[in-house]
């Protein structure tokens, strides 16, 4: 929509540069914006304030030209008008609207579609949580994120593929098979000592109890070393089957899944760190190896390699993010814990160090979520086994208000997830406001077929008859989807989508309190049904980013 008025504007500049009233030295940047206030018109342009300096003309001079340029009536622009310093507002027809509706409703699933991602070949990354317990409800925030973002990005014309990155090196595995064979000991009857910082939730006894239905005594007997890896293995895959279960309920699903262990198996580790050595940035010291990170604008430089020789998490995390680039992704996206604040300037480093221009390299911080049951915060800790898991979740408020409310606020914010507001089906919960607007207005649809009244959903349709003041509002807000998505795409924010909707709906339903849709009068009662067939359109289609469902009835 904002493209014919830059069109507009364009033109009248021509001109005006044809007529030597202005140099236009530079192709200037037009920026359209909506006016705070919508009686000043329905756009506003700043043009003739960033061209006052290369011009050497006041603003206000430089508004008056181009006005006098701009072709009245053309491409449905009613009027212009000068305010303040020197903006230019402008007011559209009301066919200009109407003809731009009956396009959304045309393109159906398609609407919000656009280019601005050129095909760009992108990775997201998110969840990649460690193997070792079931997801909880920090994960289910990451996971509604990264998974609404990688629609909006289709949605915006990139080439996206999403992943997550399996863990399955490390101490912490080791710690994870320990625990589980410690625990199968204890359930064939011998009570060894359960370190305080090994895995206690009960879904380690499960994978024990598994174990010795399946092998009976087999380990009960045989050293440490030979249980271990056994038990690692096991517990490893079982979690994380139950990972991919609980992320396919909530309708999260990855392109690849890939293991950390292959980047071992397949001496890409080893590969990255030998040739940052050949290249001089690393060193030796204290028996480590360390990463020269604070060349690179790191507050210090970092180790790599432990003086034991075992790799950090971050040396493998080098090869799999050069295993990236070499995948052909030009832009690297990575949702991670607010935790990880410090990930980011040691991961632009080494990007650095091998090469690469940092800004290929975007990670996302996912604040944390405090869960509220009664007002009272539940405690969440993985190796205690004093956590909400992401499925206890889902099954208490649903799959729809739990992905609603994890995409409500800005990731970056904190969220309080209240429990008890999710699940009322009242006007304070948001994500029932919306659906039951959805369910309205195929109510409303229903209600028109059995009084016989046929909607032909085509160009038949007089919409000329649309002339209230709130169904322009509607229309003006439905129209304004496509441009909220491609700013969504742009700055990373999924949580603008759940703004856009509420507001949306919020006039829907003031319209509806004060507006009769089906009446006696059938050309009318066509053209409101048109309205909001593009109204159930937007919301299906907006709510299709969030991956929440629109029913039809409630």
């Amino acid at each position: 929509m904002k493209k014919a008025i830059k069109e507009i504007i364009e033109c009248a500049l021509d001109k005006a540069k044809d007529a030597g009233e202005l140099e236009l030295a530079d192709a200037p940047d037009i920026v359209v914006e909506k006016p705070k206030d919508e009686k000043m018109g329905d756009f506003a342009c700043n043009i003739a304030m960033t061209l006052a300096r290369s011009e050497r003309k006041n603003p206000k001079v430089i508004a008056q030209i181009i006005e006098r340029h701009v072709e009245k009536g053309t491409a449905g622009l009613d009027s212009v008008e000068i305010a303040g310093p020197g903006f230019l507002n402008l007011k559209m027809s009301r066919k200009f609207f109407l003809d731009r509706l009956a396009d959304a409703v045309e393109q159906r699933n398609d609407f919000g579609k656009s280019n601005v991602g050129q095909g760009t070949k992108i990775m997201i990354e998110f969840v990649s949580a460690n193997p070792t317990g079931p997801l909880h409800i920090g994960h289910g925030r990451g996971a509604a994120v990264g998974d609404a973002l990688a629609r909006i990005l289709k949605k915006a014309g990139y080439d996206l593929k999403t992943e997550y990155y399996v863990n399955d090196v490390g101490n912490q595995m080791n710690i994870l098979g320990r625990s589980t064979w410690l625990r199968y000991l204890e359930l064939m009857g011998n009570d060894a000592d359960f370190p305080e910082d090994h895995y206690r939730g009960e879904y380690i006894k499960d994978i024990a109890q598994l174990a010795i239905d399946q092998l009976g005594k087999k380990f009960f007997d045989k050293p440490e070393d030979e249980c271990v890896p056994f038990f690692k293995e096991l517990a490893k895959d079982n979690i994380l089957e139950g990972i991919k279960k609980d992320l396919s309920n909530f309708r999260v699903t990855f392109d690849n899944w890939f293991s950390e262990q292959s980047l071992y198996e397949n001496n890409s580790v080893e590969g990255a760190i030998e040739w940052l050595r050949n290249e001089g940035h690393v060193y030796d010291k204290d028996g480590a190896v360390w990463l020269k990170s604070s060349a690179f604008d790191d507050d210090k430089d970092r180790v790599i390699v432990k003086k034991t020789g075992e790799k950090t998490y971050f040396c493998s995390d080098i090869a799999y993010h050069q295993n990236k680039i070499k995948r052909g992704f030009k832009k690297l996206i990575n949702l991670m814990g607010a935790d990880h604040h410090g990930y980011v300037p040691r991961m632009e480093a080494v990007l650095q160090a091998m090469g690469y221009d940092k800004n290929i390299f975007k990670i996302l911080l996912i604040q944390f979520v405090s869960l509220l049951r009664g007002g009272e915060k539940v405690a969440m800790s993985t190796r205690s086994g004093e956590f909400e898991t992401l499925s206890d979740v889902v099954n208490e408020v649903g799959v729809d208000a739990a992905r609603y409310y994890f995409l409500m606020r800005s990731s970056d914010a904190h969220l309080d997830f209240d429990l008890e507001l999710a699940k009322q089906e009242t006007s304070e919960n948001p994500v029932f406001y919306i659906q039951y607007a959805h369910a309205r207005i195929c109510s409303i649809f229903r209600g028109a077929e059995e009084k016989g009244i046929q909607f032909p959903g085509n160009g038949s349709i007089d919409l000329s008859l649309l002339v209230e003041e709130e169904e322009f509002s509607i229309i003006k807000a439905i129209l304004a989807f496509p441009e909220v998505v491609e700013k969504s795409a742009l700055a990373l924010e999924v949580h603008r989508i759940s703004h856009y909707l509420l507001d949306l709906v919020s006039r829907f339903h003031g319209y509806y309190s004060r507006h009769r849709v089906i009446s006696d009068d059938v050309p009318l009662t066509l053209a409101r049904l048109y309205l909001l067939d593009g109204l159930r359109i937007t919301i299906r289609n907006g709510f299709d980013l969030m991956g929440i469902s629109v029913p039809e009835k409630m």
